[in-house]
């Protein structure tokens, strides 16, 4: 009920599903080319491009978040190129804000993304976009009308593994909300340790799964009736 009833809540849980769906958006914005470029490389390209987007799964997501706050703090490496390029005066502020961790978040779960997208275009058979092209469609539209709707059941399921993570991501807002821009895992982790109030701590927890789960059953349950005929 405090939960439920406290407006200061509401905007934790507001705040996580705005970021959770500007990730999902850029997320499926970027990956979607990308695994498309990448399914069109040949090797030794492919496996190379492959291993670069790969490769930041191998490392810890605290140790990527910490290299983003380097990168984008107000002594950090873009704002003394921005400064020192003369495009801007003053620091552009990107730590402690929603910029911030939309940018990195982004970084962490674009992979995802790719992975969904690449494995759908696997099952795309290459002579049907010749196809097109042969009766005289300009490549954009073979991408549109052709390949997009083809690879769309990858996109939807990126987006929702993208999604779910974003909403339940903790190390990420942490480092880069900081104690001003909670979260809802950040919230219950607070919560938890901070004042040891551990039944207000699961309640919020509670409801983050809940809400996950609602979000993606309905969502599931719309590709598959999207996608079912």
């Amino acid at each position: 009920v405090e939960v439920l009833s406290d407006g200061y809540f509401h905007e934790i849980f507001l705040r996580t599903l705005l970021i959770s769906l500007a990730v999902t958006l850029l997320c499926a914005l970027l990956g979607t080319p990308e695994a498309y470029i990448l399914h069109r490389l040949s090797n030794p390209w492919k496996s190379i491009c492959m291993l670069a987007i790969l490769g930041p799964l191998l490392i810890s997501v605290v140790v990527r978040t910490l290299g983003w706050a380097i990168l984008i703090g107000s002594n950090g490496v873009i704002n003394q190129v921005l400064i020192g390029s003369g495009l801007v005066e003053q620091p552009v502020k990107l730590m402690f804000t929603n910029t911030g961790m939309v940018i990195a978040l982004v970084h962490v779960l674009i992979p995802f993304m790719v992975l969904s997208v690449w494995a759908a275009l696997q099952k795309l058979d290459p002579r049907v976009e010749s196809a097109g092209l042969s009766l005289g469609a300009p490549p954009f539209v073979v991408l549109r009308r052709i390949v997009l709707p083809q690879i769309m059941p990858g996109v939807l399921s990126g987006s929702l593994i993208v999604f779910a993570l974003t909403a339940s991501a903790f190390a990420t807002p942490s480092i880069l909300g900081g104690r001003r821009l909670k979260v809802v895992a950040t919230a219950a982790y607070d919560e938890y340790l901070g004042t040891l109030n551990w039944p207000l701590g699961a309640a919020i927890a509670v409801l983050l799964l809940i809400a996950n789960v609602v979000i993606i059953f309905s969502y599931n349950k719309y590709i598959e009736r999207r996608y079912a005929q």
